[in-house]
C-alpha cells in the first residue's frame, strides 16, 4: 500500500457528529478511502438506535471494502440491558476486520485529555465539536429543560473544539444559531481553535496495523 492511499481498501464508518471534520479530511485528499459512510449524530443518547444504525452500517461496510475503521469512542454506546458489552463487543459481533478508533470519544478525537487541561486555564468546560453545533437539537431532541438546567449550568462555559473555522463562519452569518443553543444551555459558547493532527494520527494508526 503506497503512502499516497493510505486508506486503500478501507471504508471508513462514523458517527454523523464527526461529518464536518471527515469531509474535510475528505476534501483535502487525506481520506482517501473507499468508502465514508455515517450513522446519524448523536445516537450516544439512544444507544438502541446507536446499535441498529451501527450494525447495517458494518454490514454495508463489508459490501465495500475488507477493512473497516469504526469512528467512535469507547465511551459512545452504554448497553443498558448488559453494561459490561462494550461498543468493540458490539463491532465484533457483525465485523472480525473492523477496528475501533482509539480514543473515548469525539471530543478525544480532536484533543487529548492533556490537550484539553490546557485550552480550558482551569475551568469547567462542556467540550463541543463543530458537529455538536451544527446538530446540536437532533443530539439533544430528547432533553427536556430539567435536564439541561441540571447539566449544562455545572459548567463555567462551553468550547468548540473547532479545526474547521464552523464557530468564526456562524458568527459571522448566522449568530442567532450560537446565541439559540448558548441560552438553551445557560453558558456562554465560545470556539477553541485546534488542528486536525490528532484526528489523523488517530486514523493513520489503524490504517498502519494491517
Amino acid at each position: 500500500m503506497s503512502s499516497h492511499s493510505l486508506f486503500e481498501g478501507y471504508t471508513i464508518l462514523s458517527c454523523g457528529t464527526l461529518r464536518p471534520e471527515l469531509d474535510y479530511l475528505k476534501g483535502e485528499g487525506f481520506l482517501d478511502a473507499d468508502r465514508v459512510l455515517y450513522t446519524a449524530p448523536g445516537l450516544h443518547e439512544t444507544p438502541l438506535e446507536l446499535e441498529k444504525q451501527l450494525t447495517r452500517q458494518l454490514v454495508n461496510a463489508k459490501k465495500h471494502s475488507q477493512e473497516i475503521i469504526v469512528v467512535y469512542g469507547s465511551r459512545c454506546f452504554v448497553d443498558s440491558v448488559n453494561p459490561l458489552r462494550s461498543i468493540d463487543d458490539l463491532i465484533r459481533g457483525q465485523a472480525e476486520r473492523a477496528h475501533r478508533i482509539q480514543a473515548a470519544n469525539c471530543i478525544d478525537m480532536l484533543a487529548d485529555a492533556t490537550q484539553r487541561e490546557s485550552i480550558s486555564s482551569g475551568k469547567k468546560v462542556y467540550w463541543l465539536s463543530p458537529g455538536w453545533l451544527l446538530y446540536w437539537k437532533q443530539i439533544f431532541r430528547e432533553w427536556d429543560i430539567g435536564l439541561a438546567n441540571e447539566t449544562f449550568p455545572q459548567n463555567d462555559m462551553a468550547l468548540v473544539l473547532d479545526g474547521l473555522g464552523v464557530f468564526d463562519e456562524y458568527s459571522q452569518n448566522a449568530p442567532e444559531r450560537i446565541l439559540e443553543f448558548s441560552d438553551w444551555m445557560k453558558i456562554p459558547i465560545e470556539p477553541a481553535k485546534v488542528s486536525l493532527q490528532r484526528l489523523r494520527g488517530l486514523l493513520s494508526q489503524l490504517a498502519a496495523i494491517s
